[in-house]
Parts: structure tokens; C-alpha cells; sequence
């Protein structure tokens, strides 16, 4: 049996503690570096196009998520929070997005998309949408989204580029990205 002295066992609690402490303070600080990251992303993409909202959407579990960060023209447009319509982003919508697939919409009234969508995209004001994926090497991380509130809108190639460029920054250091 081994007696060790109060200053041995003083010391090893010390440095468990300081271990701890240390863990905490790397993932707080690299919390707040992903989210300066994200939203000095949202704010860019948005200020660039012009658009009313753009928004980042994390899939917190397999197709379920939430809007975790927003920039906003006008605080009427916010949604953060939204989880979206229950059951709507299925195992058919996740493959697309993670074959990288875009989705532009310039008029939700006019383009053939499901009733329960219309409606959903109606209830948060979008008129004109604009979905990009975040790509990172386990799959889809979320969406990268930007609303036309009060008017139809034709995305051009250009928005659809920095859409996907910003999408790309975001999924490059995908450590900075972990809830």
C-alpha cells in the first residue's frame, strides 16, 4: 500500500483541475472563433447580395436542425430558432444536398415545389430562395441559405458562386465547426 502526503495528492488534484479548466477554455475560445466565423459569413453574403435574410441551418441530429445564426435586413424577417416543418428535409433531400446539390428559386409561387413547402417557405416570408450544402468530411453539417423576402428574385451564377464559395469556408476547417 502507498501513502502518498497532502502536498503529493494537493498537486495531482491541482493539475486535474488545471487540465479541466484548460479543456473548457479551448473549446469556449474555439466556439467563439467559429461563430465570429459564421457570422461575419452571413453578414458578407448577405450585405453582397442583397438579400433580406440569409441564415445558417445545422443539423443538429439525422435531418433534424434549427437556425442557429441569421443576418437580417430587418428584424421582422428573423426566424432564428426555426426548425423548419416536421419531416420535411427527408433521406431524399439529404442526398441531394450531399451530392452537393444548389437549390435557386427566384419565385416560390411560380416554381413546382411541394404545397407543404410553399406553405412553410409563406409562413416565414420567403418569396425568393436560395439553398446551398455545408460540406465537411462526415457528410452534410447544414445549409447555407439566402431569402428574397418581398420580391421574386433571379439568382444570378455569381450569387450561386459566393453562395458556394462561403459554404466551402465554413466546411474547411470543419474542427471549428462541432457544436
Amino acid at each position: 500500500m502507498q501513502i502518498h502526503s497532502q502536498s503529493e495528492f494537493s498537486h495531482n488534484s491541482n493539475s486535474h483541475i488545471e487540465q479541466g479548466l484548460q479543456r473548457v477554455l479551448d473549446r469556449l475560445v474555439k466556439r467563439m472563433h467559429r461563430d465570429a466565423l459564421i457570422r461575419q459569413t452571413t453578414n458578407q453574403l448577405r450585405e453582397t447580395l442583397q438579400a433580406d435574410r440569409v441564415v445558417l441551418y445545422y443539423f443538429y441530429s439525422q435531418w433534424y436542425g434549427q437556425v442557429t445564426f441569421e443576418s437580417l435586413s430587418n428584424n421582422k424577417f428573423s426566424i432564428l430558432g426555426s426548425t423548419g416543418t416536421d419531416n420535411s428535409f427527408n433521406d431524399e433531400y439529404a442526398a441531394l444536398y450531399l451530392a452537393g446539390r444548389v437549390r435557386a428559386i427566384a419565385d416560390i409561387e411560380l416554381e413546382p415545389i411541394q404545397t407543404c413547402h410553399r406553405d412553410f417557405l409563406r409562413s416565414i416570408k420567403v418569396r425568393a430562395n436560395l439553398v446551398v450544402p455545408i460540406l465537411i468530411p462526415k457528410g452534410l453539417w447544414g445549409l447555407l441559405v439566402a431569402h428574397h423576402c418581398q420580391e421574386p428574385r433571379c439568382w444570378s451564377s455569381l450569387d450561386i458562386e459566393l453562395m458556394q464559395t462561403a459554404a466551402k469556408t465554413l466546411a474547411k476547417d470543419s474542427n471549428i465547426l462541432a457544436f
